[in-house]
């Protein structure tokens, strides 16, 4: 019994250093991110350089493909901003992504339907007591670990583009 004990804690704690991000200088602020949806990659860049790497990061429902329209579960692709946080998420932090910009709304609009909106890069749920969710899982955001998400929200101000690609 005692067996199987030590091997459930070394197990959680495995997984909770593989979603410990690395520490960074107490002044380190981003001033770019970049979003690799195939490799499954957020990376933060300050003056050109990499700061931070997050992997394994989790997306919509439905992982591949441009959001073009609200309740499609996917997450955008192209170039926008962060515009805003919420600290009082239903997810631990979360921090908004522009989406929709104007090509998008005009897409939605001539197929007649809504582009939808609400994307952010946040937590796991306030309320999921686990690991983090290892499956795409969200309706469209970007998901990290939450130790991943306080990080980024410490080092990512306000209005920095943020780049998603396929």
């Amino acid at each position: 019994m005692r067996l199987i004990a030590l091997l459930a804690c070394l197990l959680l704690a495995a997984c909770s250093a593989a979603n410990s991000p690395p520490s960074l200088p107490a002044d380190t602020k981003a001033d770019q991110l970049l979003v690799d949806k195939s490799d499954r990659v957020l990376i933060a860049y300050a003056a050109g350089r990499e700061v931070v790497r997050y992997q394994n990061i989790r997306f919509g429902d439905v992982p591949t493909g441009h959001k073009r329209f609200e309740g499609d579960e996917r997450t955008p692709e192209g170039t926008y901003r962060i515009s805003g946080r919420n600290p009082k998420s239903a997810y631990h932090l979360s921090l908004r992504i522009s989406y929709p910009n104007a090509a998008d709304r005009a897409f939605a609009k001539a197929k007649g339907r809504s582009p939808g909106g609400n994307i952010f890069i946040h937590g796991q749920p306030n309320a999921w007591p686990g690991p983090p969710i290892a499956r795409d899982w969200t309706d469209g955001c970007i998901a990290l670990s939450n130790a991943e998400i306080q990080q980024l929200w410490n080092i990512v101000p306000d209005g920095i583009p943020i780049t998603i690609r396929p």
